[in-house]
């Protein structure tokens, strides 16, 4: 196991190597730079001789070529670089931030689960019955409904009928459990609850399939009840799909939900990185995306590895 892992993590490194590329060059090719937005902004004129300055301080006045291996070579480092417009280390913006998208991720993901996979299996079992069709119908219509949308109606409804105020300082799980909780939330279930829809679709697809497969007949002919082929036999099979679409969802939910963290004003990654967008913080820009490229990869390795312990299949190959 441990030979495999190192290799999926050199594998990911000509990955990562290419995006870092890509974002590199991205952010170079939109027209204008940091210091044309700030004159934009501020509100004020910089003189040429003022802008200059500015680009020598940030370093984007050197050739391509070195800006980008300056930057590779400071990542290994483990150094990102500090935000132009925070003034901040990019690794303190993060440290701040990150847990912030990680704890709404990791919520988002066991509640889809909680939501997904049960209604999934109660569809599949009673397939074509009025069950089924009240089911699927719940599943697509959670899947339809955009998060920003649900997140809104959510805080119109606590705020205007419950009178409940959410807080508008982030605390830490480990501080105050649950003033944690009320900020975190109601993020996780906007999110967690689009992403159950889709869990539950393929769950159900997944459980049919299996149900038809040969050695789930043979288990039914040796007199085994239904729980037992279900729980048994059918779901280690079944949950395959769910797991490989949970390591796509948990990278995608750990580089934030930006509209969902807008809607209910969540300092995460997610809101950093609009923050940055709006003002051409390159370095926070590309740090960021960079580190969104990494969850990605590690959360794939992670759910490779939950590969082996639900087929033992996997983990002899």
């Amino acid at each position: 196991m441990l030979k495999y892992i190192l290799r999926r993590l050199l594998l990911g490194v000509p990955v990562l190597i290419g995006i870092s590329i890509l974002i590199f060059a991205a952010i170079r090719i939109i027209p204008g730079d940091p210091t044309a937005i700030q004159n934009d902004a501020g509100g004020y004129v910089f003189t040429q001789e003022q802008r200059d300055r500015l680009r020598e301080q940030m370093g984007i006045d050197r050739p391509l070529t070195e800006q980008y291996l300056d930057w590779v070579g400071d990542i290994v480092t483990g150094d990102l670089g500090s935000s132009f417009i925070a003034d901040t280390p990019v690794t303190e913006i993060v440290g701040n931030r990150g847990p912030v998208s990680a704890q709404i991720a990791i919520m988002a993901i066991l509640l889809a689960w909680m939501i997904g996979i049960p209604l999934g299996i109660f569809g599949a079992v009673r397939q074509n019955q009025t069950s089924d069709y009240a089911s699927r119908f719940v599943a697509v219509f959670l899947l339809a409904v955009p998060g920003f949308w649900m997140g809104l109606l959510i805080i119109l409804f606590t705020v205007l009928v419950l009178g409940w105020r959410p807080p508008l300082v982030y605390v830490h799980l480990w501080t105050d459990p649950i003033e944690n909780l009320q900020m975190t939330l109601g993020p996780a279930f906007v999110m967690g609850v689009g992403l159950g829809a889709v869990f539950a679709r393929i769950t159900r697809s997944s459980v049919l399939d299996v149900l038809s497969s040969d050695f789930v007949r043979t288990a039914q002919a040796k007199g085994l009840n239904s729980r037992s082929v279900l729980v048994v036999h059918v779901l280690r099979n079944a949950l395959l799909p769910v797991l490989t679409i949970s390591g796509l969802a948990l990278g995608g939910l750990i580089g934030g939900a930006v509209a969902v963290e807008r809607a209910f004003s969540v300092p995460g990654l997610g809101l950093s990185l609009v923050e940055g967008i709006q003002s051409a913080d390159w370095t926070l820009i590309q740090s960021l995306v960079f580190l969104y490229a990494l969850s990605f990869i590690l959360a794939n390795i992670l759910i490779d590895i939950a590969y082996g312990f639900v087929d033992p299949r996997i983990r002899v190959a």
